[in-house]
């Protein structure tokens, strides 16, 4: 997956964080002249040496690591890409950051403040690390609770502190933290309209094949082909087939070879403009893992591009979207009507 350079951090921060002194250990820095300083001085520049950054709460902990080529992944995701803008966004924030005003620097009352140390029980304080190659930090803060205005232009602001010192800052500036993989990661896999679906051919390990195809008339909804003996289907689960690719998400992933689960068939989708799709799905319990691979053009290309290598956990309804039983496909039968309660004797 292509990645744009993460080390371009936006002329802007890169020259604001040139021209303003940082804030020392053990005091402020030189006020700045019609703005509040900045928190860290040069930081643009030394976070192109970035390789890893640490997100810690009292319940939570994630790392995001680079990699060659400044993609960004999650190692403890099975080295799952991020999304290049979260990464930039956290970075490009601490550049900006600005020391609005000091506040307490007594310990016991950080709390308040949400500058708890993180693995302190009850604590609602994050600690925030970006390491260099050799593992130093070249920023470690704990930040706390955040202070959001939606009426009259007013920046956001949030408390922090550096790790290792009690004294606290109301700062200006957003620094969005998640310490949540799923938030980290982009979970669309594909939105393709049912309007594009005209066969779909479906092998499961336990039943024998079935073939649905785009029907003639207005509605243009798929019908069965194969095979030809069967009773009526029920349209509405004959949609669930064909919307199977609309607004696909994933819930986990995990590396292609080792996707969990035992292999319950496959479905061979054909689409307009060339494209065709096939389905690997495994079960494991209640959980639906697929492989995703398609055939074709550059769209194919595309998906490939993103889809390849990768095993993906689905929502435990999508087996029945992607590998129905010809049962399942069938109108669910009305329940017979209770007998009526016999007369009482005269």
């Amino acid at each position: 997956m292509q990645r744009r350079s993460l080390l371009i951090l936006g002329g802007a921060a890169l020259a604001s964080a040139a021209a303003v002194v940082a804030l020392g250990p053990g005091g402020p820095p030189p006020a700045e002249t019609g703005a509040a300083p900045l928190m860290f001085r040069d930081l643009a520049t030394r976070l192109q040496g970035a390789m890893r950054i640490e997100v810690v709460r009292h319940a939570q902990s994630l790392a995001v690591q680079r990699q060659p080529g400044d993609t960004w992944v999650l190692p403890e995701v099975a080295g799952y890409p991020v999304r290049p803008e979260k990464v930039r966004e956290l970075l490009v924030g601490l550049t900006e950051l600005r020391l609005v005003e000091p506040r307490t620097a007594n310990p016991e009352m950080l709390e308040r403040l949400g500058l708890q140390d993180p693995d302190k029980p009850g604590s609602t304080g994050a600690l925030l690390r970006v390491l260099d190659g050799t593992g130093a930090p070249i920023v470690a803060l704990v930040v706390g609770r955040r202070r959001v205005r939606t009426q009259g232009n007013v920046p956001e602001s949030v408390y922090v502190r550096r790790a290792g010192e009690t004294q606290s800052w109301l700062a200006e500036g957003r620094l969005p933290l998640d310490a949540d993989a799923q938030l980290w990661i982009d979970r669309d896999l594909a939105n393709l309209p049912r309007e594009r679906v005209l066969r779909v051919r479906v092998e499961r390990e336990d039943a024998p094949a079935l073939v649905l195809a785009k029907g003639e008339g207005p509605d243009g909804r798929l019908a069965l082909a194969e095979p030809a003996a069967a009773p009526p289907l029920e349209p509405t689960r004959l949609d669930a087939v064909a919307n199977a690719f609309e607004f696909l998400t994933l819930t986990d992933v995990q590396r292609a070879a080792d996707i969990p689960g035992t292999r319950l068939g496959r479905a061979r989708y054909t689409l307009t403009d060339n494209l065709g799709i096939t389905v690997t799905l495994h079960e494991q319990g209640e959980q639906v893992w697929v492989l995703l691979e398609a055939s074709g053009d550059a769209e194919a290309e595309r998906l490939n591009a993103r889809w390849r290598g990768w095993a993906y956990q689905l929502g435990a309804w999508k087996r029945r979207a992607f590998l129905p039983t010809l049962e399942e496909l069938r109108p669910e039968e009305a329940p017979a009507a209770p007998a009526p309660a016999p007369r009482p004797a005269p």
